[in-house]
């Protein structure tokens, strides 16, 4: 055997996360097989179809420890050649099928060549939202020049736009100021002016001017999350959203949780530049997608609102984050922003309006603003607890007379990433499961199909999508059955004793692990997942338990779960897991996107921007880095749900096994104690 062929790399792939050493020589096409990455190809690797495109992505990716390079794949050859002459490869874009391994790698799989992509759940809002724009379309009739009257044409316009519409002290964006002779005669002298009046509420803005009457105006908002994009165009006309979308956020590649992104930065001197790059194509891209749904030109979009966590919000706005990734936190800028669409390389009409919402603390953003913008909780008399489950949990907990925030850090184990079988939410993908306490035999959905894996139908209705893993709503519940099973203890520990009983409970090293799936792939939970997982939760617990205490409650009366994975919790076995804490769970409810809801409350309603930004001036911040007794909190809910708190509203609706002392089942080696396990209701 020669060196070359014994020598092995590290191959990451990236949006899935998956990664594996192969042999050097490998096609990335079977390396990406091997892993379960879903690359197509219909040619069966004969450099025909083209499906299976992929990139490499240049830089030292510190977090996953690969310095990747176009060094380290082979030289472009014959094949990829001929297809390239005959049909086209994008610049920087290779064939899987012929590109071989020779070194490290950070593979990009394009979402644009993937047809079972990932589900991008963030649906837009069934809310009727008072309108007052920011964007006012004027038609007027403006009077001939005359040789006795000396006025400029723009001065005529401006003119009759007070005397009609009571407009004053009018501006004009500057680029329009050429044109505005030769659109007053192409309209014959009626023009369509569309006004802007949010800048200065003393000085409005004519952004937009048409010959004849125009009555199309559209805006956009967005939420651009750690993960994902999700998109709305909405008629600034009528509030219709005439098209909704979403997609990956393409700076997954540079790192899935915020901290490795921000990392990226520091040590690639063109790290931002390449992040801010990404973010908006990808918002570019996701702006010809909403239009072309709708049929909409994407020039007549006027006005925009983002919403984002802070570093996404700097990354996306070309501001620098590295000073987020470390104490204090400080952000760049915190107040809402404007900008014109252009500067910022939005491919939209060149006078349209951007608009941020601010930002509430160093690691609670504008998204989270958005979200308590749409729910309110300083509206409430009772006690509201409004929680974003994300890369980057932001937790918001008050009522009318006081507003606390503060963020955990429960990176990215909630949405697929480190867990052995874990996924983001795509067909195929398991999302709901239930454990027999009796047996310990599981029964489970994906995504995809309709009916459960123990139903008659299953394997054949399945059999299109397959199961290829577990998303982040299917961790929780397996985790949380697998403790209302018995399977695990209060402390996470996989019991490896019932392997005598059954099957499912299977060694893996020093430690035991659970058999989810018996196929291909094979898909078990192992003692590493459930640490993962208790890792996360317990972030998140301790930043709510601190909130609590700040608050001087011990009880929180409504509990929302925002954004995308929170639209798809469970709530009973967030409470069982320890997510969060005890609730009449008729109080508890998903709200989808929250945030990208305040950005549409934005858009359709300039008011709404005065109310957010003097909101978040009243709401308090807390660092949970800088409170003493948050290690503590966090020691605590690593159990489950957690080592002193009680849950009496959930135990009204499961039984929980009864609480044991830390000795009977510590240790660690997934041997687990001989343990009584109760019946479920």
């Amino acid at each position: 055997m020669t060196e070359a062929a014994e020598k092995e790399a590290l191959v990451l792939f990236m949006p899935s996360g998956k990664r594996g050493r192969f042999p050097v020589g490998m096609p990335v096409l079977e390396a990406a097989r091997k892993l379960g990455v879903y690359v197509e190809s219909v040619c069966g690797g004969r450099a025909t179809c083209g499906r299976c495109q992929v990139s490499v992505q240049e830089g030292n990716f510190a977090k996953h420890q690969i310095v990747s390079s176009n060094d380290h794949i082979s030289p472009v050859g014959p094949k990829e050649e001929r297809y390239d002459k005959v049909r086209g490869l994008p610049e920087g874009r290779r064939l899987s099928c012929s590109a071989l391994i020779q070194g490290d790698l950070v593979i990009d799989v394009p979402q644009d060549t993937v047809v079972n992509a990932q589900v991008v759940r963030k649906a837009a809002t069934d809310r009727v939202i008072e309108r007052n724009a920011a964007v006012q379309l004027c038609y007027v009739e403006v009077e001939e020049p005359d040789m006795h009257k000396p006025l400029g044409d723009l001065d005529r316009l401006k003119t009759v736009l007070e005397n009609d519409w009571g407009w004053k002290n009018l501006l004009i964006a500057p680029h329009l100021i050429p044109q505005v002779q030769g659109i007053l005669r192409k309209g014959n002298w009626g023009v369509t002016a569309a006004i802007h009046r949010d800048m200065d509420s003393s000085r409005p803005f004519i952004i937009g001017l048409w010959p004849g009457l125009k009555n199309e105006a559209y805006g956009i908002a967005c939420d651009i999350g750690s993960t994902t994009i999700a998109m709305h165009l909405v008629s600034l006309l009528s509030g219709r959203i005439a098209g909704s979308s979403g997609t990956s956020n393409p700076q997954i590649r540079f790192g899935e949780d915020l901290m490795s992104r921000v990392s990226y930065v520091m040590m690639n001197p063109d790290g931002r530049e390449a992040m801010t790059k990404a973010v908006r194509e990808a918002i570019n891209g996701l702006i010809g997608k909403v239009c072309e749904e709708a049929a909409v030109d994407r020039h007549d979009i006027l006005d925009m609102v983002f919403v984002a966590n802070p570093i996404m919000h700097h990354l996306f706005l070309g501001i620098d984050p590295t000073e987020l990734g470390q104490a204090p936190f400080a952000l760049a800028v915190s107040g809402a922003l404007q900008y014109w669409a252009h500067e910022i390389d939005i491919d939209v009409n060149r006078g349209a309006r951007v608009y941020t919402l601010p930002c509430i603390a160093g690691h609670v953003g504008a998204d989270a603003a958005g979200a308590t913008l749409a729910e309110g909780p300083y509206r409430q008399d009772k006690m509201m607890l409004l929680v974003d489950v994300g890369t980057n949990a932001e937790i918001v907990l008050g009522n009318r007379k006081r507003v606390v925030a503060a963020s955990s850090p429960t990176g990215p184990a909630f949405e697929g990433a480190e867990i052995s079988s874990g996924q983001r939410a795509a067909p195929g993908a398991i999302e709901r499961v239930r454990i027999d306490p009796q047996t310990l035999e599981p029964k489970f959905r994906v995504i995809g199909v309709d009916k459960w894996s123990d139903e008659e139908g299953f394997a054949e209705a399945a059999s299109t999508v397959g199961v290829t893993g577990i998303c982040g709503s299917a961790i929780i519940e397996v985790i949380a059955e697998m403790y209302l099973s018995g399977i695990i203890s209060e402390d996470g520990v996989v019991d490896g004793s019932l392997a005598e009983k059954s099957t499912r409970i299977i060694p893996n090293g020093r430690t035991f692990s659970y058999l989810l799936h018996d196929g291909e792939p094979r898909i078990t939970v192992t003692q590493n997942d459930v640490r993962a997982i208790q890792l996360a939760k317990a972030a998140l617990y301790a930043g709510i338990k601190l909130l609590m205490e700040k608050q001087g409650v011990t009880h929180v009366d409504i509990i929302r779960f925002a954004g995308a994975f929170g639209s798809f919790i469970d709530p009973k076995y967030a409470m069982v897991l320890g997510l969060i804490p005890d609730c009449d769970l008729a109080e508890v409810k998903s709200v989808g996107n929250a945030a990208g809801t305040g950005a549409l409350m934005a858009l359709l309603n300039r008011d709404h921007r005065r109310e957010i930004e003097e909101t978040v001036r009243k709401i308090e911040k807390i660092e949970t880095a800088l409170e003493s007794n948050f290690q503590q909190l966090f020691i605590d809910a690593m159990a489950m749900p957690n080592k002193v708190d009680a849950f009496p509203n959930l135990s009204t609706v499961v039984t929980l096994p009864e609480r044991k002392a830390p000795s009977e089942d510590g240790g660690g080696d997934g041997g687990g104690g001989r343990r009584r396990r109760r019946s479920r209701e």
